[in-house]
C-alpha cells in the first residue's frame, strides 16, 4: 500500500462529495494516518473505548449499532466507502457511545482524532471539509429525526434506498430492519410489496 495509491483514493472521494481539497494537503494527512484491511465481522471499536482514533472508510462497509438494555444490537447508521466512522471523538465524545464492526471486508485509514483536530484549527482547506462533514451531519441527523416522527416505516425505507442506493444487497436484512426501527419481518413485507427480491 503506497501513499500515492491512497492520495488517489481520496481525491476520487473529494471529487464524489464536491470537496475542494489539495493533493498537498491530501498527502498530508495520508502521512498522518495508519492503513489497515480488516475482515468482515471484526469489530473495530466497542461501547466505552476512548475516541483517540476516527476513521476513513476505504473499501468496504461497517456499521455503527448500540445495545439495548435486552442485549438487543440496533443500527445507528452505516459507513460505505468514502464516508467517516469512529468519529464520536470529533463531536466531543471522550468514550465510544456504539459498537462499530466490518459487514464486509474493509480497508481503513486512521487518524489520531486530535491530530485532524489541530489541523482543521490551522488550515483553512481542512476548516471548509470540516463544515462540509458537520452539516452533512446535521442534514443526515435531521433526516433520521424527520422519518422516526413523521413517516412510516415505507416510506423510512424509500429514504433509506436514495441514501444508501446500494446497501440493500449488502447489509443483511436485520441490520436494515433494525436502522428503519422495524422487525426483519416488517421489512420484508415493505419489500414484498414493493416488488423487491
Amino acid at each position: 500500500m503506497d501513499k500515492e495509491y491512497f492520495v488517489k483514493q481520496l481525491m476520487v472521494f473529494a471529487e464524489k462529495y464536491n470537496i475542494n481539497v489539495s493533493e498537498e494537503l491530501v498527502g498530508e494527512i495520508v502521512s498522518l494516518a495508519s492503513f489497515r484491511v480488516v475482515k468482515k465481522g471484526e469489530i473495530l471499536a466497542s461501547i466505552g473505548d476512548d475516541t483517540t482514533y476516527a476513521g476513513l472508510i476505504l473499501s468496504g462497509l461497517a456499521r455503527a449499532y448500540y445495545i439495548d438494555n435486552d442485549g438487543n444490537d440496533i443500527t445507528r447508521g452505516f459507513a460505505p466507502e468514502g464516508t467517516m466512522f469512529m468519529d464520536e471523538g470529533f463531536f466531543g465524545y471522550p468514550e465510544r457511545i456504539c459498537m462499530w464492526e466490518t459487514l464486509e471486508e474493509t480497508t481503513i485509514m486512521v487518524c489520531e482524532t486530535a491530530v485532524i483536530k489541530k489541523m482543521i484549527k490551522e488550515n483553512d482547506s481542512f476548516k471548509d471539509i470540516w463544515i462540509y462533514l458537520l452539516e452533512s451531519a446535521m442534514r443526515y441527523k435531521i433526516y433520521r429525526e424527520n422519518g422516526f416522527i413523521v413517516e412510516n416505516a415505507t416510506a423510512r425505507y424509500i429514504h433509506f434506498k436514495k441514501l444508501y442506493p446500494d446497501l440493500s444487497g449488502r447489509a443483511t436484512q436485520r441490520h436494515i430492519a433494525t436502522y428503519l426501527g422495524i422487525t426483519p419481518e416488517s421489512l420484508s413485507r415493505i419489500r414484498g410489496a414493493m416488488k423487491e427480491e
